[in-house]
């Protein structure tokens, strides 16, 4: 007897913007090569092993992937890859991608982009997905300066019919308000996991009591960053994955689910078997003493 097959519908809905996206979606951003992300010379995937990973993805009912012009490694790139695994696109395919940061050919990264320079970034995303609109972009910005100048700059483009929503990455609660101020935002896209700090968790809520999505990225690798889930498991985590028979990926991502029906999870791999278990954890359920537990493990600072 086999067990049913779990798809990413197990985890509910939410709306991006007028797109409804099941909550459990995918991340690119390891998908182009072996270790660790963003690094110049890093070892590139096999491309029809990634081909098959998104394909499996939709499949399963993935129907929101998060990508970014800058997520390549030698020889792929993330929108490239998504353009030949899934053109043509799915109606109820939503891709988010993000805009700000930069990388030369070499893959050492350059100055965060001006708002002039935000459209090209715009339009190489249009080009290498192939599409004459982009779902979702998100600002995604470092620090505390304003982003007033460059957010108006993507609300002209959304107004120019070049991007359909927008959205943050990164950001302070200050930005949330300053950027809601010139557009709407449909989604906040910031670290966050088992372990939250309180300050994390407060613009979890000030997104769920506005309707906004909350994204976390590195919800399973936490501190290991782009490198991976390379710290050791605390007893908690791993106590709830004992007791549920899953790994402790699934209970950080099935944690996430819990913080409020407007978290969505984005977790990214180049891996078939763990792509599976990534789209099953969005069926588990765990108990208020269960949550009470990892809820414990808040640090005091982001």
């Amino acid at each position: 007897m086999t067990s049913p097959l779990i798809t990413a519908s197990a985890a509910g809905t939410w709306k991006l913007g007028d797109r409804t996206v099941n909550r459990i979606g995918f991340g690119t951003m390891r998908l182009t090569q072996h270790g660790e992300a963003l690094t110049p010379g890093a070892v590139p995937r096999d491309r029809d092993q990634a081909v098959k990973v998104l394909r499996r993805a939709v499949e399963l009912g993935v129907n929101h992937i998060d990508t970014a012009a800058f997520y390549f490694s030698p020889l792929r790139s993330a929108n490239e890859l998504i353009n030949r695994a899934l053109g043509p696109y799915p109606d109820d395919l939503v891709i988010v991608t993000k805009v700000g940061p930069g990388r030369d050919p070499s893959g050492e990264w350059t100055a965060h982009a001006t708002p002039g320079q935000l459209r090209g970034q715009v339009e190489e995303n249009l080009r290498q997905l192939g599409r004459d609109h982009l779902d979702v972009v998100n600002l995604r910005i470092v620090g505390a300066a304003s982003v007033a100048e460059r957010f108006g700059a993507l609300a002209e483009l959304r107004d120019a019919g070049l991007v359909r929503h927008l959205g943050l990455s990164n950001i302070q609660p200050h930005h949330l308000a300053e950027a809601q101020a010139i557009a709407p935002v449909v989604c906040v896209q910031n670290m966050y996991g088992v372990g939250a700090s309180p300050e994390q968790a407060d613009l979890l809520r000030l997104c769920g009591e506005q309707g906004i999505a909350y994204v976390p990225f590195y919800a399973i690798a936490g501190q290991g960053r782009t490198a991976g889930a390379t710290a050791g498991e605390s007893d908690e985590v791993r106590a709830v994955a004992r007791a549920h028979g899953v790994s402790t990926a699934q209970v950080r991502l099935a944690w996430t689910l819990h913080r409020g029906p407007h978290v969505l999870a984005i977790p990214g791999t180049g891996d078939l078997g763990h792509l599976a278990e990534n789209v099953a954890a969005g069926s588990l359920r765990l108990s208020p003493e269960e949550l009470t537990a990892l809820d414990s493990l808040r640090r005091t600072a982001t």
